[in-house]
């Protein structure tokens, strides 16, 4: 599998789940193993370069952080659009 269709794969995860569940790191790397059948560390990887150029985010609740797909409020913040 191509790295891009891997982070969509991950995208795409983690907003089947938007406003209905906080996901941990954790969750989207064993969510998308299981439907990929990848490793964790491939899925891991290519989750932080996601975080990295701003496309999904982590997210601080209650001394909790999950993993979401920022607002455009927020990459406008970040001068990322």
């Amino acid at each position: 599998m191509e790295k891009e269709e891997l982070k969509d794969k991950i995208f795409a995860y983690v907003e089947k789940f938007k406003g209905k569940k906080k996901l941990k790191e954790k969750d989207v790397i064993n969510g998308v193993a299981e439907e990929t059948g990848l490793d964790k560390e491939t899925i891991k990887k290519a989750l932080r370069e996601m975080i990295d150029v701003g496309r999904l985010m982590y997210s601080y609740t209650g001394g909790a952080s999950s993993v979401e797909i920022p607002s455009e409020e927020y990459l406008r913040e970040k001068g990322l659009i």
